[in-house]
């Protein structure tokens, strides 16, 4: 259970040995996440503007409508 600090300064130390045990990534780690993301990101957007284009395609097709 956390202890109720009313002190500012004690709450700032605490935070300050919390953040000390945090095993933070590499820059490499990061630049390779960061990477990682975007090129995941693009593939997405790349399908979803391919699927859309195949389902306007399909009701233009059956419907006769759109475009």
């Amino acid at each position: 259970m956390a202890s109720k600090t009313s002190n500012p300064f004690i709450f700032l130390q605490q935070v300050r040995q919390e953040t000390s045990k945090v095993t933070w990534p590499s820059r490499r780690e990061t630049l390779i996440s960061t990477v990682m993301v975007l090129a995941f990101a693009f593939l997405a957007a790349i399908f979803f503007f391919a699927a859309d284009q195949i389902l306007a395609f399909g009701v233009e097709l059956i419907l006769g409508i759109g475009r």
